[in-house]
């Protein structure tokens, strides 16, 4: 649980310190060794000269073990947090669907009502243009078809705008859509097998909902009315 979470990452934190306090150790052990082995080269014997240097490289080993070590424990400690920020995400994205749709329920469905409601909509689709948060793992876009031709599911429903921008990305997470970004929000996918983008979110192809039907991106638009 999240919790947990400050406990677990101060504990990283001080195994981290502890191994940047050995490599400095074994880093003073190496520049003792170089200086003495400087200082008495001349009068060393074949075999002490190559002893001596064998204590160097062993402890120059033990610095890049301790570095190694430090790597990979900075690394589980980002997939922790990250870990928790998508659940987080993905919870939050959920219980605003859960509120959306309650909000929905309870609107009085009067003529005026649905005017109006069906002009706020149409307003929603031309102007908007936000982003929102980066989605769970299980919800990131996969394959676009399952057997027997059906689409995938849409992910969840995208929450406040410009936090996106603000949350560090995985340098190896794969990007999507014609802005090139990771993928997060509502994401559609082209009904073109061949399209080599397949994911865009909603706002990048001014979308606010999911299409009835086939859907195209507008490059794979261009490329068949070329072809027509």
């Amino acid at each position: 649980g999240i919790e947990n979470l400050p406990c677990e990452l101060q504990r990283n934190f001080q195994l981290m310190r502890e191994l940047d306090q050995r490599t400095e150790d074994k880093k003073a052990e190496i520049d003792s060794l170089a200086a003495a082995y400087i200082e008495s080269v001349k009068n060393m014997l074949p075999e002490e000269r190559v002893e001596h240097l064998r204590k160097i490289q062993s402890a120059y080993s033990k610095c890049k073990e301790y570095s190694d070590d430090k790597v990979q424990l900075a690394m589980q400690t980002y997939e922790m947090v990250d870990k928790h920020i998508r659940r987080l995400d993905a919870d939050l994205a959920r219980f605003e669907a859960d509120l959306k749709d309650k909000l929905e329920g309870s609107d009085l469905e009067t003529p005026g009502a649905r005017s109006l409601k069906k002009g706020r909509s149409q307003k929603d689709k031309r102007s908007s243009r936000g982003r929102g948060r980066r989605t769970s793992e299980e919800d990131t876009p996969k394959k676009k078809k399952l057997k027997g031709g059906s689409e995938f599911a849409d992910t969840i429903l995208s929450v406040h705008p410009s936090d996106v921008l603000d949350m560090p990305v995985d340098p190896n997470e794969p990007t999507y859509c014609l802005c090139h970004q990771v993928s997060y929000g509502e994401m559609i996918g082209c009904d073109n097998p061949d399209c080599p983008i397949e994911w865009f979110h909603f706002a990048c192809v001014d979308l606010t909902t999911k299409p009835k039907g086939k859907w195209f991106c507008p490059r794979c638009v261009q490329e068949r009315k070329k072809k027509k």
